[in-house]
């Protein structure tokens, strides 16, 4: 039942009652770029600092932050109700608000929000010939597509994860990303911290040359933890092959985006040469593109972003997933808390969900804007169970921590 104490009886949300009068108001976006820990951003490693906000962190091709870059989107009703949503907007956050501003939101005036799937079709249809479900354009779709998820949630009284179909757990298991200190020493004793925390496994985030990168995987694994590699992209096929062959040997978790990740062919000549899985998904944002990779096998754990893709886009790339017998490890950067509590109902709602991306680096920033916090993180989350996303955002101190 509708929590009567957070949506009153007044509001006109009722599905039986016909010729509904609630409908979208208003869409106000917030960029942010917040400040939080400067080792998780890569401070110390990165390439240029003073030069720009942005910089490159060698080996590594992609731009960063010197903050936490997002954007939030506020959907309101007529009757007072407000739903939340955030597009993974690590960098440029002011594009895909732009986008949402001048090309989603007057489309969303005066539509119920109830219809959000009918709204997903309307507003990618619009874009076409623009960009449809790639880039910045997908990034401002999944901020709106969620904000309606959220909306829905509140309408029915219900979680998100009960509008999917109902959650397969009640905790969300999750995986550490990332070590960031400079010597495997310090990898080692930090990886034992996360342990002493309840952390049972972690990622890497290597590619810098397959010795090296051994090397660090050795020094961490010796700690009993179960240890992935994210290569960032950084290698070629032959470099790959002989890094997956050596964490063949040594019964490594998963190999993450070890080519560029625009090479299908060489992703699938590397999965059918390794037994540890390859893991793709974070540069793909809808069901086609996955769609491509899985029918030619070049990915063995797909890692769809909700931030990316939006709701509706995860849950269609994770029943095209399921076809293919592939396992869903929903990919989280450094979004703050309206796209992790996304991922989570996203996470929970998919049957073959081995594992969920925990970023400690963002975690303290992305509960600085909510009124109550998420909990959990090293070893599990607990699933929200509130109507929506279970999440309510500060707004002042949404806008006080700039």
């Amino acid at each position: 039942m509708r929590d009567t104490a957070r949506y009153p009886a007044c509001c006109k949300w009722s599905t039986t009652e016909r010729g509904c009068s609630v409908k979208i108001v208003d869409v106000t976006t917030f960029p942010l770029k917040l400040r939080g820990d400067d080792v998780y951003l890569g401070a110390a490693t990165r390439e240029n600092p003073n030069t720009s906000d942005y910089y490159l962190r060698p080996p590594w091709r992609s731009l960063y932050s010197d903050r936490y870059e997002t954007l939030l989107v506020r959907i309101a009703c007529d009757d007072g109700t407000e739903g939340w949503g955030e597009a993974l907007a690590p960098v440029g956050p002011e594009i895909a608000q732009a986008i949402v501003d001048r090309l989603l939101a007057p489309v969303l005036l005066g539509q119920d929000p109830r219809r959000v799937r009918p709204l997903w079709s309307r507003l990618t249809g619009l874009m076409r010939e623009r960009g449809h479900l790639v880039g910045h354009q997908a990034d401002a779709l999944a901020a709106v597509d969620i904000a309606l998820w959220d909306l829905a949630g509140k309408a029915a009284g219900l979680p998100v994860h009960a509008l999917l179909g109902g959650a397969f757990r009640d905790t969300v298991p999750t995986y550490v990303s990332g070590l960031p200190v400079p010597t495997d020493t310090e990898r080692a004793a930090l990886a034992r911290n996360w342990i002493a925390q309840g952390a049972t496994s972690v990622k890497l985030h290597l590619g810098r040359g397959v010795e090296e990168d051994l090397a660090t995987y050795d020094a961490v694994a010796a700690t009993g933890m179960r240890v992935a590699v994210d290569a960032h992209w950084a290698y070629d096929l032959a470099d790959a092959l002989r890094l997956g062959k050596a964490l063949d040997a040594r019964g490594a978790w998963f190999l993450e985006a070890p080519l560029a990740p625009e090479d299908v062919d060489g992703h699938r000549e590397l999965a059918a040469a390794l037994v540890t899985p390859v893991a793709i998904g974070e540069t793909l944002r809808n069901r086609f593109e996955f769609k491509l990779w899985l029918r030619e096998r070049a990915l063995d754990l797909a890692q769809p972003d909700v931030g990316r893709t939006g709701i509706t886009e995860a849950m269609a790339i994770a029943e095209i997933a399921s076809a293919h017998h592939v396992p869903v490890a929903p990919h989280h950067s450094v979004g703050l808390g309206v796209v992790l509590a996304a991922g989570l109902h996203v996470a929970a709602a998919i049957e073959a969900m081995p594992v969920f991306e925990f970023q400690p680096g963002p975690f303290p920033v992305a509960n600085r804007i909510l009124t109550r916090p998420l909990t959990g993180g090293p070893g599990s989350f607990d699933l929200p169970a509130a109507p929506g996303l279970g999440v309510d955002v500060d707004i002042t101190a949404l806008l006080e921590d700039q």
